[in-house]
């Protein structure tokens, strides 16, 4: 009987597939709308002015117009690299050193980036093994926007039965 789940997922990104200094551009960008941006500020009830305000920031250093809401430039750096880092992940086991480094603002759009951090084995968990990623996500003009690290629970190969 044939794994349903085969058929679905990329021939990479098991466990074994990642190593430590490895490096990957991801295919994918994706530009910033109103609903990354305010939408989401407002279903968190950020108040932030600055996310809300059209003119607030008006010939300010942050630039012209509102800021996308930070954890909203975090989701869509994540969503980027998961093609090539979460097909197999068992489980999310954390998120740190999160920073954000440039403001995001509507019509700007990100691309990502990973380099694998650590491979360890999982504690009692023969199926699967614990990678230590650091992401981040630069804006169309090259400029560093966001960056953390990222821990997953990840599928060996030879265990997906």
């Amino acid at each position: 009987m044939s794994d349903p789940m085969r058929e679905l997922v990329g021939e990479g990104g098991w466990f074994e597939d990642f190593t430590v200094g490895q490096r990957m551009r991801h295919a994918r960008a994706s530009t910033i709308d109103e609903v990354e941006g305010s939408f989401l500020a407002k279903q968190v009830m950020n108040t932030a002015q600055a996310h809300f305000n059209e003119h607030l920031l008006a010939g300010s250093p942050l630039g012209d117009g509102r800021l996308v809401f930070g954890l909203a430039t975090a989701s869509t750096v994540y969503g980027l690299v998961s093609q090539d880092t979460a097909e197999h992940a068992v489980a999310e086991l954390g998120w740190d050193k999160l920073r954000f480094r440039a403001p995001v603002h509507h019509g700007d759009t990100i691309e990502a980036f990973t380099e694998v951090l650590e491979t360890t084995d999982a504690p009692g968990r023969a199926d699967a093994g614990i990678v230590r990623f650091k992401h981040w996500g630069r804006r169309h003009d090259d400029v560093v926007v966001f960056e953390g690290e990222r821990i997953t629970l990840i599928r060996r190969r030879n265990q997906q039965g």
